[in-house]
């Protein structure tokens, strides 16, 4: 029995070492054919053919897992995309509503320097408006300059080319400003002037204002020289605070007081009470 094995074994060992001679035999035959005919001969072409078929029988599963595998990584890539390009759009919206605000920002500051040249004895703060009162009676706003900055009790405070009022409180990094519309009896009024017929000069007080009609009253009158229509209305500089030549609008109608014994002026404001956003405080140079 175990001499029947052991042909056996040596059986099997001879088969697969002429197996191997025959190989390597067709492997150096078919070098040497291929350097002397166009095609390979049939046993060589049998033998590509059954190589060819188990290369495409492995590939096909091979590549069908690598498609899907590139597939899946090219979803990845367009859903990071695509999340990119969602921020891109949120920012650029930002960016765009930023910008809207900055233009109109910048008008303003741009009427402000037209006046500020006309200051020559007088140095400037600029400042924001950060709240404003919600009654509708109590005039007033808060801005972002306080005592750090330079700001004082009294100081008149202009926007968009025109007086709009005055500071009545300040704090270290803030100041509370009484607009020029706030009807309140407490409210601290501007000494004004304007030129009548012959340059005469009409000096008076901002002592009310016309929510109806939008128009400032110039009360206490001290001439009653004729005053034409458009006339330009400026601060009178009395009492030492504000400076002389701010510019406060023009003159829409004159009227009379409510005894009819004195003119009474209506002035048209040159600033917008209703949307005060950017502001500056004239300083009186030392």
């Amino acid at each position: 029995m175990k001499d029947m094995h052991k042909f056996f074994s040596n059986r099997r060992l001879v088969f697969i070492v002429v197996v191997l001679v025959l190989a390597f035999g067709l492997m150096g035959g078919s070098v040497a054919l291929r350097k002397r005919r166009a095609t390979p001969p049939l046993i060589q072409q049998f033998g590509n053919d059954v190589v060819g078929i188990a290369n495409d029988i492995v590939a096909v599963p091979v590549n069908a897992v690598h498609n899907g595998l590139a597939s899946f990584s090219d979803l990845l890539n367009t859903y990071s995309e695509n999340r990119k390009l969602k921020q891109q759009v949120s920012d650029l919206a930002q960016v765009k509503v930023r910008d809207e605000t900055l233009a109109h920002e910048n008008k303003q500051l741009k009427k402000e320097l037209k006046v500020n040249h006309t200051m020559t004895d007088y140095s400037t703060i600029n400042a924001a408006v950060i709240t404003r009162s919600p009654s509708s009676w109590q005039k007033q706003i808060i801005i972002n300059k306080g005592q750090t900055s330079g700001v004082k009790k009294d100081m008149p405070v202009m926007s968009a080319g025109g007086l709009v009022g005055r500071v009545v409180e300040v704090n270290q990094t803030n100041s509370k400003v009484e607009l020029l519309s706030d009807t309140s009896e407490s409210a601290n009024r501007f000494a004004i002037q304007l030129d009548g017929e012959g340059g005469k000069t009409i000096n008076g007080i901002i002592t009310g204002y016309d929510s109806e009609t939008n128009e400032l009253v110039m009360g206490q009158v001290t001439s009653k020289a004729k005053v034409k229509k458009g006339t330009k209305v400026t601060t009178s500089g009395l009492g030492g605070i504000t400076p002389k030549g701010l510019y406060v609008g023009k003159v829409s109608r004159i009227g009379k007081d409510d005894y009819g014994l004195a003119q009474k002026i209506y002035i048209k404001p040159a600033a917008d009470f209703n949307d005060v956003n950017i502001v500056t405080v004239p300083e009186l140079n030392s």
